[in-house]
């Protein structure tokens, strides 16, 4: 069968289908919800026929894990995404659990970030199997939890053995190839001063002030090191909380006096080739000048370790490596150009679970999936054309890989 007889037969109505029964599950991370989808999952892979297996994950989740087995002789393929979402904001105007589709978007909260990923590389191994495509290669398909406490869930699958000789992770790209992303770290920052009365003010020792002149500094901040310039375009530091008043127990009662306390909490990105110690040293520096720019001034900064969750490292691969280039001929025969490629802005500030198939799994892979520009907002939703041609890419790419 010619691969545009296979593409032709993708069951657009299905498809979208099937992405609005996955958003009607109320998954939210660390909650029953993620469990009864993953068995959801375990069960609409077992009625194509794929052997499943429901994995354990530390704090009783489990992952739903399927493969499609090959007849020997072709590479393996591992398709990896998260069932786990954010919760609900303010201002939605649609239902979020409600898998609305319209003309041109589905809606739903997790639909971008990333059920719309899940659900396009299920279907793609649908519409082989219901073409009665013979694969040489195995194809994996694992629905994962836990990448919001930094990829608790495929740390577990990696360290129970599961392998590939390639990946792709279908976080979203808006279908472009993401082949470098940053590593992510959250610190802390405090700012010690020396309170006075405002009648005395100029004797005092501002923290507040001190914070405001800092936070455009850390915010500007790239960190040094950087291999090159496309690695250094995914460096970026971002302060997102901050707290002044008096003392440790941040007293509000009393506005006439000068602050003397700040608690400062951000987090930051850096490239393959960086270190958090260089990253930290880095941080140290800004509040080096900082101290000397406000003399008195006290400054520390720490790296937060979090019980529960792990760090999430940073990924790269070679333009030139099988994956990609099977990714990038797959989106050239689907939307007739050229894909974007390599440590494209914004996906790679995210973190996400290619870092630890790369860096545990030893397997080179690629980021790519639907999703991205409507991603964590109110009306969280995505291009139906997108979610439709990424089926279609993931099609070629299983058929180029895995034979």
């Amino acid at each position: 069968m010619q691969t545009q007889d296979i593409l032709a037969r993708v069951d657009t109505a299905y498809c979208l289908d099937f992405l609005s029964r996955m958003v009607r599950h109320k998954s939210y991370s660390q909650t029953e919800g993620e469990r009864t989808l993953a068995a959801w999952m375990a069960e609409q892979m077992r009625s194509l026929g794929l052997e499943v297996e429901l994995t354990p994950v530390e704090a009783d989740r489990v992952n739903a894990i399927g493969r499609l087995r090959g007849s020997g002789g072709g590479k393996s393929l591992m398709f990896n995404g998260h069932i786990d979402t954010n919760p609900v904001s303010e201002g939605w105007t649609v239902d979020p659990w409600g898998g609305k589709v319209d003309d041109k978007f589905i809606y739903g909260i997790g639909v971008s970030n990333m059920k719309s990923g899940d659900a396009a590389y299920f279907c793609a191994v649908k519409t082989l199997i219901d073409a009665g495509v013979k694969l040489r290669g195995d194809v994996l398909l694992t629905y994962v939890v836990g990448e919001l406490q930094g990829g608790v869930g495929t740390v577990a699958m990696v360290k129970q053995g599961y392998r590939a000789d390639y990946f792709v992770n279908s976080e979203p790209t808006d279908l472009q190839a993401l082949t470098m992303h940053a590593a992510a770290f959250v610190f802390f920052i405090e700012l010690v001063g020396d309170t006075r009365h405002l009648s005395k003010r100029e004797e005092a020792v501002d923290a507040i002030v001190a914070a405001c002149d800092l936070v455009p500094r850390l915010n500007a901040l790239k960190f040094s090191g950087a291999k090159s310039p496309e690695h250094e375009k995914i460096n970026r530091v971002h302060v997102g909380v901050m707290h002044g008043a008096l003392g440790k127990e941040l007293h509000e009662w009393r506005p006439p006096q000068v602050a003397d306390y700040v608690k400062i909490k951000g987090s930051g990105r850096y490239a393959p080739g960086q270190t958090e110690e260089g990253a930290l040293a880095d941080l140290r520096a800004e509040l080096d000048a900082l101290e000397h720019r406000h003399p008195g001034l006290k400054a520390t900064v720490t790296i937060e370790t979090a019980t529960g969750r792990v760090t999430m490292p940073s990924f790269e691969v070679a333009p030139d490596n099988p994956i990609v280039e099977a990714i990038n001929s797959a989106y050239q025969q689907v939307r007739g150009k050229k894909q974007p490629t390599g440590a494209i802005t914004p996906p790679g500030f995210y973190g996400t679970d290619a870092a630890h198939l790369y860096r545990m799994g030893g397997m080179p892979g690629v980021v790519c999936g639907p999703g991205g520009r409507y991603n964590t907002m109110p009306d969280e939703r995505v291009d139906i054309d997108d979610y439709l041609d990424m089926v279609r890419i993931y099609i070629l790419t299983i058929l180029r890989i895995c034979g």
